[in-house]
């Protein structure tokens, strides 16, 4: 490689950059191979100097190495898969991109830049492998199905049980459903039921979260893979495969990159896949439901969402209201949630008091259902008698429980938690006490305490009446 090609403040950015890279002349000698390059495959950065791609990496060959393919044709490979070996023989896969490096119009290197997707890679797989275990094996009833049915869903609000109405009707075809609504409000339990009650029923009911994977991989989990497609892939099954004569359930489907969201909508025309790298053809029959934690129309506005799947996949439309909209359901939740927590955490709650009522009426409930659930498991975790009180709740819902005397959530976030909670439960029963003129018993039902409790806690907490 030609004297001073790399200039120092180059060099020492190359170094210290989280992905791995590797810089070779013309002939594929390796002139920088830097730390986190090192720490993907074990290679010691300085005696990897000098020596050759292949000798580095007797795995691979000219042909599969992409920074020789590079250096052959002067084209760049760009986000590539990439099967490597290590020190110990052990598979190391990597996303790749290799460019030319050019001077005076003639190729003098290459650029190698990678990350790597092993323990990501390997966690999808087994994922997959765990759900086509599923599905082969018959004789454990439900293993694969979905869990619910309309029962399991709680609530007598006009809105949820008109959602519900449509999605029962839905149920009944195999068009395809797209359902929305924020974080918390029971979108898979929806779709659960759905799927519960249509003729697939007995079909599998196989559920991804495309948030949860890298895009990178998104592609070959749904479609599957084929032996030879790429550097060290096998014959593997995808998502839609294992789903076949069920429902697939995609949610979060806007964290899909708009490439596979064409390939989806093919597949969804269609009715059939090509594995990566096969050329064959497989007939499905899967349902698709698909959901997201926004208005799908704002999402296409957004680019988030492709129009042409947002109008096939929309051919029934579901929206789940969130909590705030259907309050008067908090009750009946809330009931049902502590029954559930009783048995799970060993307690014995029999109620909750009026201020803690009064208080998740008007709460927003940002988090939803699950935010409530949570929230009762908190106090539930706190109760030292049968009751849930005020000073049981989180801070954040504690601030919401004296509106007319703020709290500086400040003063208390940084604190460890049963400090914290000394805090607030000071400043609550300050409160109540000034409300009260310093009336115990007056005070001790707007905090919704015994009077014997509260006289306890006034004393511990050495306030002064």
């Amino acid at each position: 490689m030609e004297p001073n090609f790399l200039s120092e403040s180059l060099y020492t950015l190359l170094e210290n950059i989280p992905e791995g890279v590797h810089i070779t002349d013309q002939q594929g000698i390796t002139q920088l191979y830097n730390q986190s390059a090192a720490n993907i495959d074990g290679i010691n950065p300085q005696k990897a100097l000098g020596k050759h791609v292949l000798e580095m990496f007797p795995s691979l060959t000219e042909e599969t190495s992409t920074i020789l393919q590079v250096l052959r044709t002067g084209e760049s490979v760009i986000r590539k898969e990439q099967e490597i070996r290590n020190l110990y023989g052990i598979p190391i896969y990597l996303l790749t991109t290799s460019l030319p490096i050019r001077a005076n119009g003639r190729i003098v290197g290459a650029i190698d830049i990678s990350q790597n997707l092993t323990q990501v890679k390997l966690l999808a797989e087994k994922i997959v492998d765990l759900h086509s275990d599923l599905k082969l094996r018959p004789k454990r009833p439900n293993v694969e199905h979905a869990n619910y049915t309309f029962n399991d869903i709680i609530g007598q609000h006009p809105a949820l049980l008109e959602v519900i109405e449509r999605a029962k009707k839905a149920a009944r075809t195999d068009s395809p459903i797209l359902v929305h609504g924020e974080t918390g409000t029971g979108k898979e339990l929806l779709v659960q039921s759905i799927h519960n009650h249509s003729p697939r029923r007995n079909g599998p009911f196989i559920s991804q979260n495309c948030a949860a994977l890298p895009a990178t991989l998104m592609e070959s989990i749904l479609f599957g893979t084929s032996k030879g497609s790429f550097t060290g892939a096998e014959n593997r099954i995808g998502l839609v495969e294992l789903a076949d004569g069920g429902t697939l359930f995609l949610d979060e489907l806007t964290c899909l990159d708009f490439e596979l969201q064409a390939k989806l909508l093919r597949f969804i025309q269609e009715k059939n896949i090509r594995r990566i790298g096969d050329s064959q053809l497989r007939p499905m029959n899967v349902r698709i439901i698909t959901s997201t934690n926004m208005d799908p129309a704002v999402a296409v506005k957004k680019n988030l969402l492709r129009p042409d799947l947002y109008y096939r996949l929309n051919v029934v439309s579901l929206k789940l209201p969130p909590l705030r909209e259907r309050s008067t359901d908090i009750p009946i939740l809330t009931q049902r949630f502590i029954t559930e927590l009783n048995q799970n955490l060993h307690c014995q709650i029999s109620s909750i008091s009026p201020p803690v009522q009064d208080l998740f009426s008007s709460y927003p409930w940002p988090g939803n259902i699950r935010e409530l659930r949570c929230t009762l498991e908190g106090a539930m975790n706190l109760a030292e008698t049968d009751s849930l009180e005020i000073t049981h709740l989180p801070p954040h819902l504690l601030q919401k429980a004296l509106p007319d005397q703020p709290m500086n959530l400040s003063d208390v976030e940084n604190l460890p938690l049963p400090e914290a909670l000394g805090k607030v439960e000071k400043t609550l029963i300050s409160s109540a006490l000034e409300k009260s003129k310093g009336n115990v018993s007056q005070a001790a039902k707007i905090l919704g305490l015994p009077r014997q409790t509260l006289q306890y806690k006034i004393q511990a907490l050495g306030i002064k009446l």
